[in-house]
């Protein structure tokens, strides 16, 4: 196999796409070109252990400097890709580079989501997506006192809890009347409550903001009812958007991400993509999704990587997350959205336990904290779409290893 293949985005599905087509069989010359100078690298950890110092740069790596010139990928740092051209297969750089290609694949991720506000511009107001802002975020800590958050999601706690460790003065702004009501049930997001409660952070839910204030400096978060609350810097952590301009521009269909079939193909037979930036069908669940996970940008590249090498893979794997806050590690496998019953195994008081989403008795989702035999079982079900008993789903003497039988 031959040809010239471009990969556009040098995240984490796009550095999979080149590793996989290399494992596919791939002689081909391979392009992966990516707006930061990093080599690829991991970015779950610049909320969390990068974040708070107890992980050096390089670390963050997903593969030796090395393994691309070993491998004969052209990886192209600070490079950044302005337009698609599907006419004549051509992918413009911002540098005037024309590069050419048989086959794309578009890996652009997603973003964070900006706001619109006054004084959103700011010195000390923040976003959080590369080694940068996590660097520059690190060293705000070292000099503010008051630190406001604004969304309760992962992203948003995770902050707060290595905000709180460094001793910064931390309130969270909500909008949604409960902590990660996009992705979790209640009772997991109830027990992110109390727990960052209990660790001193003032969770605000309900709360508009209307901007933020100060004089060349930032002073004060402003909410719709008018409080102002002090700060020295803040965070916006209200989701991201996925990276369409360019697919968009050359005429792709996007709606909430760039439409992609079950093998990661795009409605260009030469255009595949992978990871945040898609919405796929999930043959799971019956219906399409955009999922933002290192897992799906790993297994989706991967598929993508097989269809462009010309073996045929259909990716539908069960998605999955993780988040780490405090000494607690949360893992979730599937989808609650749509559920009408959860059973709860174990006590949330011991900090040891799982929340299974059900609808109409088939698993849905299993939210595990520090549970990750819960998890690994509860992942499993999912994928067989599984009806298992709620009594021994309940019952934490009971096996759920039963459950697979």
């Amino acid at each position: 196999m031959a040809g010239k293949i471009v990969i556009i985005g040098a995240g984490q599905a796009g550095a999979q796409g080149a590793a996989s087509l290399r494992e596919e069989g791939f002689k081909g010359a391979i392009t992966l070109i990516g707006e930061e100078r990093a080599p690829p690298y991991q970015r779950p950890p610049l909320s969390k252990a990068y974040l708070a110092g107890a992980l050096a740069e390089d670390r963050l790596y997903l593969r030796p400097r090395e393994f691309y010139d070993k491998n004969d990928v052209d990886l192209r740092p600070g490079a950044r890709a302005t337009a698609i051209d599907r006419g004549t297969k051509t992918v413009a750089l911002a540098s005037g580079e024309t590069l050419s290609y048989d086959k794309l694949l578009i890996a652009t991720g997603a973003p964070p989501r900006r706001l619109n506000v006054p004084g959103a511009d700011l010195p000390g107001v923040a976003y959080l997506r590369t080694i940068a802002d996590s660097d520059h975020l690190r060293a705000t800590f070292a000099n503010a006192k008051r630190l406001v958050i604004v969304g309760a999601g992962y992203i948003g706690l995770e902050v707060a809890a290595v905000a709180r460790k460094a001793g910064l003065v931390v309130t969270v702004l909500e909008l949604a009347a409960r902590a990660l009501s996009r992705v979790a049930p209640p009772e997991v997001s109830n027990f992110y409550h109390d727990l960052h409660r209990a660790a001193g952070v003032d969770l605000r839910f309900g709360a508009a903001l209307s901007g933020f204030e100060g004089n060349g400096a930032l002073e004060a978060a402003l909410l719709a009812d008018r409080e102002a609350i002090p700060c020295d810097a803040a965070l916006i952590c209200v989701g991201a958007a996925p990276a369409t301009a360019l697919a968009e521009a050359s005429g792709l269909k996007v709606d909430n991400g760039l439409w992609v079939d079950e093998t990661a193909a795009s409605e260009d037979p030469s255009i595949w993509a992978a990871g945040d930036v898609t919405n796929h069908p999930s043959l799971l669940y019956g219906r399409r999704v955009r999922l933002e996970s290192v897992p799906n940008a790993i297994d989706q590249a991967k598929a993508a990587a097989a269809n462009m090498a010309g073996r045929r893979m259909a990716y539908d794997a069960v998605p999955w997350f993780w988040s780490d806050q405090y000494d607690l590690k949360l893992q979730t496998a599937g989808i609650s959205a749509g559920a009408g019953e959860t059973v709860t195994r174990g006590d949330p008081k011991s900090k040891r336990y799982a929340v299974f989403s059900l609808n109409q008795g088939r698993l849905l989702a299993v939210d595990a904290i520090n549970d990750p035999a819960s998890f690994l079982v509860g992942k499993k079900l999912i994928g067989l779409k599984a009806s298992p008993d709620p009594k021994v789903l309940a019952d934490p003497e009971k096996d759920l290893k039963s459950l697979l039988a």
